[in-house]
């Protein structure tokens, strides 16, 4: 039974020069859904959907059971986490983790102390003072976790979040990840083109190809079931583990 809080794409299409986008699906509410596929078959561009930095050309956006479509990106209650993290390299840690509560940097004492509450969570406790230079990648992917966390926000997109680090770090990273939305509820879309992360976090499985759903399954099923090749392709490989 639908959940008025999961992530409803309804009758999506969206055409953007050659490339033709339509997407219909429904992503369940405090669970982890990845979103996977070959290089330009769709995935940033449905989260992108989801974010509100593309409108589609027809049919409509749900969240926490409203109509979202038209609604400008500050508007919908999300979080996005990047690859690339998205840290001011001009201002310290707790500074980059404030402006998840306030973009203009109005905090309060209890919006501090919230501020290293979420850096203590993600392991970069005492780091408050800290720039981003000074940080290893792992620790500013932290960071941008943090400010996520701050927001408090019912939906998180990552959009390749793990793509920069190494082996060892992506798998602490993709630990922590799993360890926060058990312990807050969030609702999760992962775009990831690593299989290891698919099977190590989500519970749901939006395969695209060519700007279409392909598959869209239970983890378990998705990984067992027969499947075209570009699904078959994406289940063997190791994704660099």
């Amino acid at each position: 039974m639908a959940d008025p809080n999961d992530i409803f794409m309804d009758a999506i299409e969206l055409k953007r020069g050659d490339l033709d986008f339509r997407f219909h699906c429904r992503m369940p509410a405090g669970r982890i859904t990845a979103v996977a596929g070959p290089s330009g078959s769709g995935k940033t561009t449905l989260l992108n959907l989801i974010a509100g930095f593309e409108v589609p050309d027809s049919g409509r956006i749900e969240l926490s059971g409203r109509d979202v479509t038209t609604f400008h990106p500050a508007e919908r209650p999300v979080s996005l986490v990047f690859q690339e993290n998205n840290l001011f390299a001009h201002l310290d840690i707790a500074t980059n983790v404030g402006l998840g509560i306030s973009p203009s940097l109005r905090l309060a004492d209890k919006d501090l102390a919230r501020i290293s509450a979420a850096l203590q969570r993600t392991g970069l406790g005492g780091y408050e003072k800290r720039m981003p230079g000074t940080l290893s990648g792992g620790e500013r992917q932290r960071a941008a976790f943090a400010r996520a966390l701050v927001r408090d926000r019912p939906y998180l997109l990552l959009d390749e979040p793990f793509a920069a680090l190494d082996p060892g770090l992506r798998l602490s990273m993709a630990m922590l990840l799993k360890e926060l939305q058990a312990e807050t509820g969030v609702t999760v879309v992962l775009v990831t083109h690593n299989s290891s992360d698919v099977r190590r976090l989500a519970e749901r499985v939006i395969f695209l190809e060519k700007g279409r759903i392909l598959a869209d399954d239970e983890t378990a099923d998705f990984f067992d079931r027969p499947g075209p090749q570009p699904i078959l392709d994406f289940r063997g490989r190791d994704g660099g583990m």
